[in-house]
């Protein structure tokens, strides 16, 4: 099972957008499916306020977890990690014009509008397409390093 599949399995399990993407990157994050999931349990919905998308959010925790600041030099690891931020967040935003749970929940986007991976998983959920997507960028950014 590939990562979108696990983060897909997450979500239909009943996980909100942001612990589905953070648990399925477990593998590699250090996080453990517990630890990941009890992390990301505020973070669905736009941490209840329709703000930031959970989705967003779960993929900022993965990668700043795979490319974490230390001790030794945290200046170095906080703007390696707002880098990667705003980078996912420019990729997410070029696919679905907002960032906003409350904006992306509005558009009620549709098959047609999903990425490689949704498409293929032949998701028509709305969040299910935010997550696989979120899941998607995040491995395209490992690949591009």
């Amino acid at each position: 099972m590939d990562r979108c599949e696990r983060a897909n399995d997450y979500h239909k399990k009943g996980c909100n957008c942001c612990q589905a993407v953070l648990a399925a990157f477990s593998d590699i994050t250090g996080l453990s499916e517990a630890e990941s999931l009890a992390i990301g349990g505020g973070f669905g919905g736009g941490a209840g306020t329709g703000e930031l998308c959970g989705a967003i959010t779960g993929a900022v925790m993965a990668l700043s977890q795979m490319f974490p600041a230390t001790i030794e030099d945290p200046t170095a690891g906080k703007k390696r990690a707002v880098g990667l931020s705003r980078e996912f967040q420019k990729r997410f935003s070029e696919k679905f014009g907002h960032l906003r749970c409350a904006n992306l929940l509005a558009e009620k986007y549709q098959p047609d509008d999903a990425t490689p991976a949704a498409q293929r998983m032949e998701l028509t959920n709305h969040c299910a397409i935010m997550i696989v997507t979120a899941v998607e960028i995040v491995e395209e950014m490992l690949n591009d390093r």
